[in-house]
């Protein structure tokens, strides 16, 4: 009674403490991609059932062979190995049927479940995206994926299989000869209670783990990304010391929970060997007292194993159940995040196919925005920007100029005011779904791996190479182009590697311009160009006949006067400033 009463105290407060319902939560999430693939499951089910009845008719001729052979009919014994022989063959080929169909419907469901998940986390809202790590997000969709993957196929199956394995055994055994069926249960209530330490450990070791492979994750792509600042301060001992360090806290944690299953695995194994020995004393006792023949012996033993087996096949299922929900909640933390509104979509396109060859302009009235960690940006802000217009944004570091172009994005969404883009007195609400009015330069090097031609249709897949090659004159970026051996067939490493930073900007201008998109955004797209190639550059992207409207950020007020408008972005304002004010501005620099 006391046994039960404090199980029942455990069971209490794991519900008060939530862990139960959370669990709860997981699985129903888990349950909505399992639902899609219950006929595949079924498949893989009936195979393992299947190859559980060839088991158990192995078993009843292994006891035939036996009694055959003690009692010395000869006549049956090639009927009966022949039988033996064909049994074997196939249950070893329902095994590798099982095999290959686990493996085939792992990868494809695999496959889907991460396409799902990759789509859904990049349609999450940006900003609360960014409190994860790229490292993070890369364990998470890529080993809590795969576990969740193969946990769907695998556990209900089985858990099924291992029920039918035991009850079946269980049937034979007791219609033959009950005493042996006693021997199953035997090291029942040792595995149930390993199994609750187990559960207990498994939850923190799971967490553990995946944060200890998340930080991993990181560490090494951004090691491997920044190879060249590494090298330039001379950091390659530092690095290799931090390395060391997170391997030895990982390998430290994972024996640490080695320990525990060697132990679990040994105490198991230990009643495992008892429980057998046990069994195989009994047997002996029932030939002896002439209850039971050889045959039913080995076949009883057989069985017995198999229920012992079946039962700790059981209870192992247990911490596959942590590790799935463990799995669930990782990506559950990412998916339920913040998503963006695309229900635009058709209303964008729409308003993007009507006005294309006009213009589109853009209008923000009294914006006001402050970031989540409560970074006050705007409060007020007003700004617009017209076709064949260059507008400049200036101002110091810090002071908002990006966050205008995040917001512009819809990237992030303002707090207050309104934004919209508009043309000949049609105006449309800025949204996730204007995008697609857009072109983006943003900071730094964002070429892609393969060649520059690849790297152009990346956002015009059916452009011509003349169309490209125009784009890359408009940039600036033809004359070096021209000169490569292979044209804009010439290879770009990751990142941009093999290109000059100078060269890599105009590189991705071209790709901007090739959309011809109605707005074109430039995050100091031109501040590793020299200011003669710069003016070059933007005096080409005005003498263009396409109506864009262009948004630059920049801190070298050289070519302000090549703008059709500036606004300094200061005191959480955005003000147009006055000629006189630009001349100090050039002038100051």
């Amino acid at each position: 009674m006391n046994y039960l009463r404090e199980r029942l105290q455990f069971y209490i407060e794991r519900i008060k403490a939530g862990r139960i319902q959370e669990m709860l939560r997981q699985t129903r999430w888990i349950y909505q991609y399992a639902r899609h693939y219950w006929m595949p499951m079924i498949f893989y089910t009936l195979l393992g059932l299947i190859g559980t009845l060839v088991s158990l008719l192995s078993g009843f001729v292994s006891r035939d062979l036996v009694n055959i052979i003690t009692g010395y009919q000869a006549g049956e014994v090639v009927r009966t190995f022949a039988a033996m022989i064909g049994l074997g063959v196939g249950s070893t080929l329902v095994n590798q049927l099982a095999n290959y169909a686990s493996s085939r419907i792992s990868m494809n469901v695999d496959a889907e479940i991460k396409s799902d998940i990759f789509s859904k986390i990049l349609v999450t809202d940006w900003e609360s995206l960014t409190k994860y790590h790229t490292g993070d997000l890369l364990t998470r969709w890529g080993s809590d994926t795969s576990n969740i993957s193969n946990g769907v196929l695998n556990f209900i199956p089985n858990m099924v299989v291992y029920i039918f394995r035991f009850v079946s055994a269980f049937a034979v055994v007791a219609s033959n000869d009950i005493s042996f069926a006693v021997f199953a249960f035997l090291g029942m209530p040792v595995s149930l209670l390993l199994s609750r330490t187990l559960m207990r450990r498994m939850v923190n070791n799971n967490k553990r783990s995946a944060a200890m492979s998340a930080a991993m994750s990181g560490f090494n792509q951004e090691a491997f990304s920044n190879i060249q600042t590494i090298k330039a301060f001379d950091l390659v001992p530092f690095y290799t010391g931090r390395l060391k360090r997170l391997q030895k806290d990982y390998i430290a944690m994972k024996l640490d929970f080695q320990k525990i299953s060697m132990g679990t695995s040994l105490l198991l194994s230990t009643v495992s060997i008892l429980v057998s020995y046990a069994a195989y004393g009994w047997g002996i006792y029932r030939v002896w007292s002439g209850a039971i023949d050889y045959g039913t012996m080995t076949m009883f033993l057989g069985l017995s194993g198999t229920l012992t087996g079946a039962l700790h096949n059981l209870t192992s299922l247990v911490p596959s159940v942590i590790s799935l929900t463990t799995s669930a909640g990782r990506l559950m933390d990412i998916v339920e995040m913040p998503q963006e509104d695309h229900s635009g979509d058709i209303a964008a396109a729409a308003f993007l196919n009507q006005h294309k060859n006009d213009g589109i302009s853009i209008l923000l009235q009294d914006i006001t925005y402050s970031y989540q960690d409560g970074n006050n940006v705007f409060a007020g802000a007003s700004l617009e920007a017209h076709p064949h217009e260059i507008v400049a944004l200036v101002g110091p570091s810090g002071e908002g100029k990006t966050t205008m172009l995040r917001l512009l994005l819809s990237l992030i969404s303002p707090c207050g005011g309104e934004s919209f883009v508009a043309s000949k007195g049609d105006r449309l609400r800025m949204s996730p779904s204007t995008r697609r009015l857009f072109s983006y330069v943003p900071q730094g090097n964002t070429m892609f791996s393969g060649t520059i031609a690849e790297n152009m249709r990346n956002v015009k897949p059916d452009a011509t190479d003349d169309e490209i090659m125009e784009a890359l004159k408009t940039a600036c970026a033809w004359d070096f182009v021209s000169r490569l051996p292979d044209g804009i067939d010439s290879r770009v490493g990751e990142r941009g590697t093999g290109f000059s930073e100078g060269q890599a900007q105009r590189l991705s201008i071209a790709r901007s311009l090739l959309r011809r998109s109605p707005i074109l955004l430039m995050d100091e797209a031109t501040s590793a160009l020299d200011v003669a190639t710069e003016r070059r550059l933007l005096h080409n992207i005005m003498q263009d006949t396409y109506p864009r409207t262009c948004i630059v950020t920049t801190h070298r007020p050289t070519v302000l006067n090549l703008c059709t408008r500036v606004y300094a972005i200061r005191d959480r304002q955005c003000t147009s400033l006055e000629e006189a004010e630009i001349s100090r501005l050039i002038e100051d620099f």
